[in-house]
């Protein structure tokens, strides 16, 4: 069986986590002046992401995914080269014009994930961040162009790498996004 390229994170295993990670600093792939971005907290929910909007290392059809508190991002360093690569979505990607990495991407609409903000912690220039839990929106690789037929070694080949690969969330998350909804609705107590 050939191996497919999840993600570098996932296909060379993983860096050691560390208990006492509690942020760094994301720096973007330019050889000069690159974009750096301060994350002053750990990252949580980290996963591989198939989704067609995340971005992903070339070659590669996942990209690794995890949040922060949006309050504690602060861009460093040459934040004149960031634009947000599409201001009608949910998840406000702002992505170095040069080389194209998504630095950080905050939730600004009303959302169970509002206040937080994606970034893919591979960029970290520290190691020790948390390694991905799940792998989420698998089927999505298929968007871009993966073909169908080999979707169940993908899922295998996630299984084996130790991420339960899903085509939405993890049901913790998808918990919580419901129970946002009922109480925003009122069908649940605030």
């Amino acid at each position: 069986m050939t191996s497919i390229a999840i993600h570098p994170a996932v296909d060379s295993g993983f860096r050691a986590t560390d208990a006492a990670f509690a942020g760094g600093t994301l720096v973007c792939k330019c050889a000069s002046n690159p974009v750096k971005v301060r994350i002053k907290s750990d990252i949580a929910h980290n996963h591989a992401c198939g989704c067609t909007k995340c971005w992903k290392p070339e070659g590669f059809v996942f990209s690794v995914v995890a949040v922060a508190p949006t309050e504690s991002i602060e861009v460093q360093e040459n934040g004149d080269k960031l634009a947000v690569v599409d201001s009608t979505a949910l998840i406000q990607r702002h992505a170095c014009k040069e080389c194209g990495v998504h630095m950080y991407g905050p939730v600004v609409r009303e959302h169970p994930f509002q206040g937080l903000s994606f970034v893919h912690p591979e960029r970290f220039q520290e190691s020790g961040w948390a390694k991905p839990g799940f792998a989420a929106f698998v089927s999505s690789i298929i968007e871009s162009g993966f073909d169908p037929a080999k979707m169940d070694a993908v899922r295998a080949q996630l299984k084996t790498s130790g991420l339960e690969p899903y085509d939405c969330l993890n049901p913790g998350l998808m918990d919580y996004i419901a129970t946002w909804m009922a109480k925003k609705s009122g069908v649940l107590a605030a």
